[in-house]
């Protein structure tokens, strides 16, 4: 079974992040400019809250906010639901369908070292599928 060291051994460990104080409209565009769907919110090395294109739709969008003048402490959830390296991708699925996220911060001895999406598990999950039809074909034709 994959874990998630080996997830983000294949696609990286880069964090992208966004201060608390920061104004929501900051934690929009650099959701944009790095194409990804959710920002880990940091002070510091601490992680304090994640906050998603889900949560600026339903907390500012939907409510009449500003984008500009609203921090992303306003509208991040915490706690944040985290996992360890030796998460398996089947583990992170089943929190992800129990607790309705997309995105997991990957933490290792209580520091960040990566993050994965519902994305990155699936990838990871048809990967693994289409190694054992391989293997199955293989072993059927041998």
């Amino acid at each position: 079974m994959t874990t998630v060291r080996q997830l983000l051994d294949r696609k990286g460990r880069s964090i992208f992040s966004v201060d608390p104080d920061a104004p929501v409209l900051e934690a929009i565009r650099a959701m944009a400019d790095h194409q990804v769907g959710a920002l880990l919110v940091m002070q510091g090395e601490a992680l304090t809250g994640i906050v998603s294109e889900r949560d600026y739709a339903r907390k500012v969008i939907l409510r009449g906010r500003s984008s500009a003048d609203t921090p992303v402490r306003d509208i991040m959830s915490s706690p944040v639901l985290t996992v360890q390296p030796d998460t398996t991708v089947d583990k992170c699925m089943q929190l992800m369908t129990d607790r309705h996220v997309r995105h997991l911060p990957v933490t290792d001895a209580g520091r960040v070292v990566g993050m994965v999406s519902i994305g990155d598990l699936v990838k990871a999950v048809i990967a693994e599928q289409r190694q054992q039809i391989e293997q199955l074909e293989n072993y059927i034709h041998s």
